[in-house]
């Protein structure tokens, strides 16, 4: 009978990364691995708790702060002494280097998953090159750098950020069972035109995602198609600004804001087009998200979008910040239908981004980085 391993897993960042912790422990088998989870209080901690078979949450600043970050490392080094994990996991930068640090001299695995180098990031120049440094000597410190798509790997190995053989790729993957037993929002309920055409984008407002790209494109689409509708699922930082350039554009009866969700794919299913506009993106977990919901894509050709969605196959690749290409692409949808681009997202979101799949290679590494058959 196979030995039971104790994986403890620490993660700062919401959003993507809790997302992708949930479909993991969802379709992890609890008899083979115990999934420990040290948190930030950023975490919904009603919801996770439910699928790990426990979990703490810590105090993490989510900047650098050297005060904050040190009894950060004490916490996390406390319980990674107390619990004696055979695998310590550590998700995304933050935590990816406060959990190394805290690991320092104990004896079991240590696996890293950037969920997206921070050095791809739109920043100066010697911001990327530090983060560059950080990744480099970090990566001293693990065992394995689980990469979320072959666009990180291929990134890691450009800058040199470790050897290849350190490097694994494991999709992403998303719930397709919650996804498929998701009801839809009714337009009514949302107070959108039974007749609209609507251009949604889920993911945060934040500079990464380009909310201020999709209003400048979603003016331009009103003018070609007077009955179109928008939605922006999410919030954040920008949020003013982008209520702001609404209101300058003449959009505010054709424009929704949802705020923080817990079910985005509710929303998914009722657009004709769902779009990811980022700057740049590790992976963008919303793609095989509207893929699985039969939703037509338009995303920007950067980092590991293009692995994702490929152009004029399973969906339209634009130029970052391109707003007049984003217009021209979803013309084509509405004119086309895009049948067969549907067809292609759902066939390819069945065959690589099951959650299920990704479940089972993360506990195939697990059991062979910890010696336990």
């Amino acid at each position: 009978m196979k030995k039971k391993i104790c994986v403890l897993h620490v993660a700062e960042a919401a959003g993507g990364v809790e997302r992708y912790l949930e479909t993991l422990f969802k379709y992890t088998d609890h008899n083979q691995v115990e999934n420990i989870l040290i948190c930030s209080q950023n975490y919904d901690y009603e919801r996770i708790k439910q699928l790990a078979d426990r979990v703490i949450v810590i105090k993490m600043a989510h900047q650098i702060d050297s005060k904050a970050d040190f009894k950060s490392i004490k916490v996390i080094r406390h319980y990674i002494e107390q619990i004696k994990p055979d695998i310590v996991y550590a998700h995304s930068s933050k935590a990816g280097a406060l959990a190394r640090i805290a690991d320092l001299g104990v004896n079991n695995k240590v696996i890293y998953n950037p969920h997206g180098w921070a050095f791809n990031m739109q920043q100066s120049a010697k911001k990327k090159e530090m983060y560059k440094w950080v990744e480099r000597i970090s990566a001293h410190f693990c065992d394995k750098i689980v990469c979320i798509s072959d666009a990180e790997r291929e990134s890691a190995l450009r800058e040199k950020i470790c050897k290849s053989n350190k490097l694994q790729v494991i999709y992403n993957g998303i719930d397709l069972e919650e996804i498929k037993n998701t009801k839809p929002k009714t337009r009514e309920e949302l107070g959108i035109p039974e007749d609209a055409f609507v251009v949604g984008q889920v993911g945060r407002l934040s500079e990464q995602k380009a909310p201020d790209t999709f209003v400048k494109a979603a003016k331009l689409i009103k003018e070609k198609i007077p009955n179109a509708y928008f939605i922006l699922v999410g919030d954040g930082e920008l949020r003013d600004q982008i209520e702001k350039m609404i209101h300058e554009n003449g959009l505010d009866n054709s424009f929704f804001i949802t705020g923080w969700v817990d079910s985005p794919a509710a929303y998914m299913k009722i657009m004709d087009v769902g779009t990811l506009l980022s700057r740049w993106e590790g992976f963008g977990l919303v793609l095989p998200e509207y893929m699985a919901c039969g939703v037509p894509i338009v995303a920007t050709d950067v980092d590991a979008i293009p692995c994702i969605v490929i152009d004029n196959k399973n969906g339209y690749l634009v130029n970052k910040d391109d707003f007049q290409n984003v217009i021209e692409k979803v013309l084509k949808i509405r004119n086309t239908s895009a049948v067969s681009v549907i067809k292609n997202g759902v066939v390819k979101v069945l065959s690589e981004y099951d959650g299920k799949k990704m479940s089972n290679k993360t506990v195939t590494l697990f059991r062979k980085l910890s010696n336990k058959e």
